[in-house]
């Protein structure tokens, strides 16, 4: 199983970017499929999910802003990042989750906002 995660960089204040995931290696469209940050000195935390239905869930700290969404034609899960702050400023990851049984990482990729 692979998770390519792309689309990070650098960014200004309330700019825009979007993160794209592309998963093989799984049958994808059973798969929830999510979107974890970690910023130095902290934990990863949960940005957002999407379960293999198409139910989304955001943590406070991004909902309004970002969307997740899921294309299983194409195995990919993006991310799309509105009105960003410095403090969404971390490495995103990619996750994929089957049943708590199966559960994989892409390597991450960098966001950083700052002027």
């Amino acid at each position: 199983v692979q998770l390519v995660e792309s689309g990070g960089g650098l960014v200004q204040p309330g700019g825009s970017l979007r993160l794209s995931c592309a998963a093989s290696g799984l049958l994808f469209s059973n798969f929830a499929m999510g979107w974890y940050r970690q910023a130095p000195g902290n934990q990863r935390e949960l940005v957002a999910t999407i379960t293999s239905g198409g139910i989304t869930n955001y943590s406070d700290s991004v909902k309004g802003r970002f969307t997740i969404s899921r294309d299983n034609a194409k195995n990919t899960v993006y991310l799309q990042m509105n009105s960003l702050k410095p403090e969404d400023t971390a490495v995103y990851y990619c996750n994929s989750k089957y049943r708590s049984v199966l559960d994989y990482w892409g390597q991450g990729t960098q966001v950083t906002v700052s002027s």
